[in-house]
């Protein structure tokens, strides 16, 4: 393999990488929907992390939610939706899972391990983004 065409060697497998991003959207497809089914739970939870008026908050988490997945398993801005979804889980992240504030003990914990997965979440993304962005460069050539 010559230069940087390591893609070559990559089989170009649509349905495998169209599941691959449903994977990474999952919690952001299913978090809403449960939101949806459960609004008064929902808007406990905007209660709780302290977002107010919580009912407006809990309608533009499902919407915001949905709406990038939409368009990441589309394809339409995919780049853009990959890092709106990073910033949010970032932010969401450092409100909703704040392990260090929390007494030592499994419930610190699952709650470390959460913070670090949700990380996890946003390479993710941001590989997507990137990954969206080289494509289009490259269809442009």
């Amino acid at each position: 393999m010559a230069g940087n065409d390591h893609r070559a060697a990559v089989p170009r497998t649509g349905a495998l990488r169209w599941f691959a991003l449903l994977l990474l959207c999952a919690a952001y497809i299913q978090g809403p929907v449960t939101k949806i089914l459960d609004f008064p739970g929902a808007i406990a939870e905007m209660t709780h992390f302290g977002l107010s008026p919580a009912p407006p908050f809990a309608v533009g988490v499902i919407v915001f939610e949905l709406g990038a997945s939409a368009l990441i398993l589309i394809g339409r801005w995919r780049w853009l939706a990959a890092l709106a979804l990073a910033g949010f889980t970032l932010v969401a992240t450092f409100i909703a899972v704040r392990f260090w504030e929390m007494p030592e003990g499994q419930g610190r914990m699952m709650a470390m391990n959460a913070f670090f997965e949700h990380l996890g979440l946003i390479g993710g993304f941001i590989l997507v983004a990137l990954d969206d962005l080289a494509r289009k460069k490259e269809a442009n050539r």
